[in-house]
């Protein structure tokens, strides 16, 4: 029996990616997102869907890819993440694709020791690789990145002299 991976294929800049079916909750057209006041750079933002809150994470910038015009084509693939609803903006979503479990290879070592360990592998499919994403590490790792820089340039700051400048300014 050949078992197949299904996947919902989208695009961000030239490079198709898929991320399991099962963790998709929806598609949505991209609607007016409110920007959140010192946010991480890939947080867009945050939407009111059919009366929910959405954080919305932008692929491109998470990727480090050249921003481009939200268009007609842009969506919201809306995952859920440690129990919460999160929408990430892709270029385009095109299909749900079912790739065969022997068309999946393991993510390059290279992939994995160079941080990227959100790659889960890379699926060929009808002559294209589609790269396979872990959702959880996708959205989580950039909160961890962000977390560790703001611990280090803490301790670097107590180190240099200026935390307590720092505290006595925000007593004022």
């Amino acid at each position: 029996m050949n078992q197949e991976t299904h996947v919902v294929g989208f695009l961000v800049g030239r490079e198709t990616y898929g991320v399991p079916i099962t963790a998709l909750h929806e598609i949505v057209r991209v609607p007016e997102i409110t920007a959140v006041p010192d946010a991480p750079d890939s947080l867009e933002g945050v939407i009111n869907l059919r009366g929910k809150i959405i954080s919305v994470v932008d692929l491109r910038k998470r990727f480090g890819q050249p921003c481009t015009r939200i268009d007609r084509r842009s969506r919201i693939l809306v995952v859920e993440h440690r129990g919460r609803l999160v929408g990430m903006i892709v270029d385009s979503a095109s299909e749900v694709l079912k790739i065969p479990e022997s068309e999946i290879e393991a993510a390059p070592a290279m992939m994995q020791e160079g941080g990227l360990d959100c790659v889960t592998g890379l699926g060929k499919y009808q002559g294209r690789l589609i790269i396979l994403l872990d959702i959880g590490k996708v959205l989580a790792a950039r909160e961890v990145r962000n977390k560790a820089a703001e611990t280090l340039a803490a301790g670097s700051n107590a180190t240099a002299g200026t935390a307590g400048t720092r505290t006595a300014s925000a007593g004022k």
